[in-house]
């Protein structure tokens, strides 16, 4: 007569075999996602942007910015937010905030490029490295940081 231990430790590992991947398969569903609002920058475009451009050459490269306003010139803003999400049905985490401002002189000609974020929860520009000090410019940013954080 045979023994039917062998079988019964095979079914054994088999229905937990299944358990197993079965949770596996449950656990990726979940798995996060990331979600970017708002400009999405092409890459390399700020490098085409020279001091000196034109306004239409900065339209021809960037496209139509997220908003427009006028200090002692003309400054377009194009604005972004990358968040992401590590599980399913969590609240999502704000990870990016960016601000691209292009400001123009009275000619329409570039006179400066800034790549605005948060650093240590300030605004800071990533291109000249600096912190804008008070003032006009400031003024109009963070309301913008504030619009963008849903935190």
């Amino acid at each position: 007569m045979r023994s039917r231990a062998p079988e019964r430790f095979a079914a054994r590992w088999r229905g937990r075999a299944a358990a197993v991947a079965l949770l596996c398969a449950v656990l990726g569903a979940c798995t996060g996602e990331q979600f970017q609002k708002g400009y999405i920058l092409p890459p390399g475009a700020l490098e085409q942007i020279p001091i000196g451009a034109s306004q239409d050459q900065v339209l021809i490269v960037m496209g139509t910015p997220s908003t427009v306003a006028t200090l002692n010139g003309e400054v377009f803003y194009y604005i972004s937010q990358r968040a992401e999400r590590k599980v399913q049905f969590m609240n999502q985490q704000v990870i990016d905030q960016r601000v691209i401002a292009i400001y123009f002189d009275k000619n329409r000609q570039v006179v400066r490029l800034a790549n605005y974020g948060l650093q240590d929860g300030k605004i800071f520009d990533f291109i000249s490295r600096t912190t804008p000090t008070s003032g006009q410019e400031l003024s109009y940013l963070a309301p913008l940081f504030k619009l963008l954080s849903f935190r």
